[in-house]
């Protein structure tokens, strides 16, 4: 499977520099970490952190396994973030920095963007990560990006510490993607088996309806498995079969986790977290908002609530 699939249509390709700075993209995925300290030689440690490794992640699970879920649920827990590739090649593209005025005219013309572009997209964010704990979400896709993603990291003496595969039975997928409804405005999910609405067919919060997600029915999900089967199934070899690295960082591990629900899965992932990264800390309550969506729906909560704290503060 491709990098990013828009069209069929043939790819136009552009020369960019790359001794050019890339521009600063969402900057939003920071608000609750610390700004990034100068660099250290110390592959992948952080002064601040008393155990050195700094997690770096990726995760891989079929549709619908709970790569979110799970992904929320260790974000919410721990100093990590959680990066979208979706929403750093749409951040460059809206801040019109050179790699994103690239993929913009390739996205115009109903391209693939090309690995080099997206790996350069998701470098760009990491090089600003340094002593940051993060978790790579959409990406790599295909083995030409785990090698150029790998190369990356090590050339930044960072490399990948920690692979999950999320293994859920096909038949759980299936039941579980036929029982689910959305909100999306919010983009709160809900479940008819494990999770259902206050009134069923209403979000529990607006009162607003329900619906279905357009790719939520069987025909979808069989074609979509695979190709996850297609792309996924190399990068998983890859990545079992990659040699350590030159340093004396740790060989990146593979792990998979096996079960049925999230919370069969989530134990087994929280040791293998904890195991990558020892020193990792949890949050404390006030620093769990970390999602772009999350950050824009406590700006509009903020503004509903301000006029009524100012008259308050008035009186």
């Amino acid at each position: 499977m491709a990098a990013l699939r828009l069209a069929a249509r043939p790819v136009l390709h552009r020369e960019f520099s790359t001794s050019a700075r890339a521009q600063t993209a969402l900057p939003f995925l920071l608000r609750n970490s610390r700004s990034a300290a100068a660099p250290d030689a110390d592959s992948g440690s952080d002064s601040s952190n008393p155990n050195g490794r700094m997690l770096r992640m990726i995760m891989f699970g079929k549709p619908g396994a709970g790569k979110g879920t799970l992904s929320a649920r260790l974000v919410r827990k721990y100093d990590i973030l959680s990066l979208s590739t979706g929403d750093l090649l749409r951040q460059h593209i809206v801040e019109k920095t050179e790699v994103g005025r690239v993929a913009e005219e390739i996205v115009a013309k109903g391209g693939l963007l090309p690995d080099e572009i997206m790996s350069r997209v998701v470098s760009s964010k990491l090089d600003a990560l340094r002593h940051k704990h993060w978790i790579l979400d959409g990406f790599p896709r295909t083995v030409g990006q785990g090698k150029l993603l790998d190369a990356h990291l090590r050339k930044q003496g960072s490399p990948l510490n920690l692979v999950v595969n999320l293994e859920v039975p096909d038949e759980v997928i299936l039941a579980r993607i036929s029982d689910r409804w959305v909100h999306l405005p919010s983009g709160r999910v809900y479940n008819l088996s494990y999770n259902r609405p206050r009134i069923d067919g209403f979000d529990d919060e607006t009162g607003e309806p329900l619906t279905k997600r357009p790719d939520d029915n069987p025909e979808i999900f069989a074609r979509r498995l695979q190709q996850f089967y297609e792309s996924t199934s190399p990068l998983l070899k890859y990545y079992a079969s990659s040699p350590a690295p030159l340093t004396h960082s740790p060989k990146t591990k593979l792990v998979s986790l096996r079960g049925s629900t999230s919370d069969e899965i989530w134990p087994s992932l929280e040791h293998a977290v904890r195991a990558a990264a020892p020193g990792l800390r949890e949050r404390s309550e006030e620093r769990r908002r970390t999602s772009l969506s999350e950050a824009v729906l406590a700006g509009e909560e903020e503004q509903r609530l301000r006029p009524a704290r100012a008259r308050a503060a008035r009186g």
